[in-house]
């Protein structure tokens, strides 16, 4: 775990979660990628977050795959549950049922398809964050989920004691100084777009919550802790070469490329997904390849 001040830092994957030919969890290859990134180095996993499909995951499912994860990383490494909901009901049922299991802490995202308000969006997270002690990441993706959590509100909420970051992942880096200087500089800035991970640590941020982290765990691990000691022209030269893959990791909707990256590395067995999400297609498979290749992993 990361030697650094913050609770959480570094660098963070955003783990797929492997299935079976039809679909089914498989745990067996989740804790082959559980000793990967133990292996490798990275700092923390989160669990059903977006990238392990936990928008079609049940409640019960979602809940099982982080008890195993955390099974599987038998305390060697911190396990980030992704607990959020659109529904704030949801959200907390989510959460508590996580109360005592031995997370790190939950990633919260910001409700989809629904647009609250901002004030909607503070109340939301206020009441998650009162119903458990287990600290909380908010998680802004806008891309997804069609609100954008405002700096201004991130300030209020990080007045609330156990909300301790965000996942920022809107892509401008203008936001790492204004949330620091609202939110106050203890609280945590964890980039969640892998092509501007490294420039966003560069203006202060403490890390990212990668999806390339899936495929090229060793060198995420390493790009990070250069930067984290402000080793930043070292950790350049390791971004340039990742940087195929931070852009064609997104080809087709995530987690679709980089699980059909992590099946074509051995990874995992199969590079199935819950529809609606659909195998990664032929014209973008060879978009991904050559992002292997470039980085030096194929």
């Amino acid at each position: 775990m990361s030697s650094h001040n913050y609770l959480f830092s570094g660098s963070i994957v955003a783990i797929v979660t492997p299935m079976d030919s039809s679909g089914e969890i498989d745990f067996v290859n989740l804790k082959k990628l559980v000793e990967y990134h133990i292996n490798a180095g990275t700092d923390a996993i989160v669990s059903v977050g977006t990238t392990g499909e936990a928008a079609t995951l049940s409640i019960d499912e979602n809940v099982k795959t982080i008890l195993k994860t955390l099974e599987f990383a038998d305390g060697r490494i911190p396990v980030i549950a992704g607990a959020g909901a659109n529904a704030t009901s949801e959200a907390i049922v989510m959460t508590k049922l996580l109360n005592d299991s031995g997370v790190a802490g939950c990633l919260s995202v910001v409700p989809y398809y629904n647009k609250p308000t901002q004030e909607g969006m503070f109340q939301h997270f206020k009441a998650i964050a009162e119903c458990t002690d287990l600290p909380q990441i908010l998680y802004n993706v806008p891309s997804r989920t069609g609100s954008d959590l405002q700096p201004e509100t991130v300030g209020r909420l990080a007045k609330i004691k156990n909300i301790v970051g965000i996942k920022e992942a809107t892509g401008d880096v203008s936001r790492v100084a204004k949330i620091k200087q609202l939110a106050g500089e203890d609280f945590i800035f964890l980039s969640g777009d892998d092509s501007t991970g490294l420039e966003s640590m560069k203006l202060g941020g403490q890390g990212v919550i990668s999806v390339t982290n899936n495929i090229a765990a060793a060198d995420m691990a390493k790009m990070c802790h250069l930067a984290l000691n402000g080793q930043f022209e070292e950790a350049e030269k390791i971004n340039q070469r990742l940087m195929a893959l931070h852009q064609n990791l997104f080809v087709e909707s995530n987690p679709i490329p980089v699980k059909w990256a992590a099946y074509r590395l051995g990874l995992i067995e199969t590079p199935t997904l819950r529809l609606p999400l659909t195998t990664l297609s032929e014209s973008a498979q060879s978009k991904v390849e050559d992002a292997l290749k470039a980085a030096g992993l194929l």
